[in-house]
């Protein structure tokens, strides 16, 4: 096998960042196994790059179903080389008011499903003793705090912690790890895949200015075929860093969150240590701020 070209292995492959991951992995000269609950939809990237995409019908939420893909993957290609966690979605509700059926939908592939493909594909990068997991959070899953997002968001904070224990447990079998956290991106994220449901009046000041940002249909500034570039190049430089953001917003708000969170840690550290047996006790609260 050609020693640049890699077998990548991408879940919501037929829109979004998911489509235009594959694309750019196959432009690279890579091969694709390129997953979706209605794989029929990517059939002109086969006719355009014929034997190197493999597609391939998974629900993520299906565990048998990760593992039967990824069964697939290897009687066709041999190995895989790049496992990318894309598929997901988000509705918007108060968490007071949310279904809680919908809530759970939603982290079941939102969480579930990145836990059950993560899992189908330790044997195989563990038998190779290489790969790397790339997980798609998003600014949410490091920052948080988008009234109306409280499903998607716990998932993806959820999605952060195993996939920060997965790289603990995996270091020394060859297997690394890249945690994405995209801004706002010009996909259907926010648009044919996400229900949004009537606002409370209670929490229409926060909710519900969420949802006016969505509906407004305000072009978002981040080009997820240019991410997905970028991306093919990380993984193909080959020192990944443990998490990547993307876009000029996603940057700021995880700058400013770490400040904030650096900033608070500080005030509050001896009263924090004064828990500790023999430590001082008590010592003063820091004043209000």
């Amino acid at each position: 096998m050609d020693a640049h070209r890699q077998t990548w292995f991408i879940t919501g492959s037929s829109r979004g960042f998911g489509r235009s991951l594959a694309t750019a992995a196959l432009a690279a000269g890579d091969r694709v196994v390129a997953t979706a609950r209605r794989p029929e939809r990517l059939d002109d990237l086969v006719a355009r790059y014929g034997e190197r995409v493999l597609p391939v019908a998974l629900d993520v939420t299906d565990a048998a179903a990760a593992e039967s893909a990824f069964a697939a993957a290897r009687r066709t290609f041999g190995r895989v080389d790049v496992v990318v966690n894309n598929a997901g979605y988000a509705n918007l509700a108060p968490v007071e008011t949310a279904e809680e059926a919908d809530f759970r939908r939603q982290f079941d592939t939102n969480f579930w499903g990145v836990y059950h493909v993560s899992r189908a594909a330790l044997p195989l990068l563990r038998e190779q003793g290489a790969g790397t997991v790339i997980q798609f959070s998003s600014t949410g899953g490091r920052v948080g705090r988008t009234p109306g997002l409280g499903s998607y968001q716990a998932a993806k904070f959820a999605v952060d912690g195993l996939t920060r224990v997965l790289a603990a447990e995996t270091a020394p079998l060859g297997i690394r790890y890249l945690v994405v956290e995209p801004g706002g991106f010009a996909t259907d994220w926010a648009g044919a895949s996400m229900e949004v449901d009537d606002v409370p009046a209670a929490y229409r000041a926060t909710v519900g200015a969420i949802a006016d940002v969505l509906r407004g249909g305000d072009a978002a500034p981040g080009d997820p075929d240019r991410a997905a570039e970028i991306l093919v190049r990380v993984v193909k430089a080959g020192d990944p860093p443990t998490h990547l953001l993307l876009g000029g917003g996603a940057v700021r708000m995880a700058l400013d969150h770490s400040r904030d969170q650096i900033a608070e840690a500080t005030a509050w550290q001896a009263v924090s240590s004064s828990a500790d047996t023999g430590a001082d006790y008590p010592v003063d609260l820091p004043a209000a701020r």
